[in-house]
């Protein structure tokens, strides 16, 4: 699944990922793949469990959405050059 982090308490090392009308999905520092912490806003990759009866997030991975858009590979876009004109 994909989903939007909504929230991320450093005090606690755990947040929570939007899941649009239904309750919200717990994630845990324990459970990311390749990071310490999550950045509210970003994308992120996992599995949906169900855990005493709340939706838990597990190896929860950041998506790389640069890359998808047009493989440019996190390369800043430029304006095209006009001869002519000013930019």
């Amino acid at each position: 699944m994909q989903t939007v982090v909504k929230k991320w308490f450093r005090d606690t090392d755990s947040g929570l990922l939007d899941n649009g009308s239904g309750p919200d999905i717990k994630v845990e520092k324990t459970d990311l793949v390749g990071c310490q912490f999550l950045k509210v806003g970003v994308t992120v990759e996992f599995e949906c469990h169900l855990d005493d009866r709340e939706l838990v997030a597990k190896k929860v991975k950041l998506c790389n959405k640069r890359k998808a858009k047009g493989g440019k590979s996190g390369k800043k876009a430029t304006k095209p050059f006009r001869f002519g004109v000013m930019t």
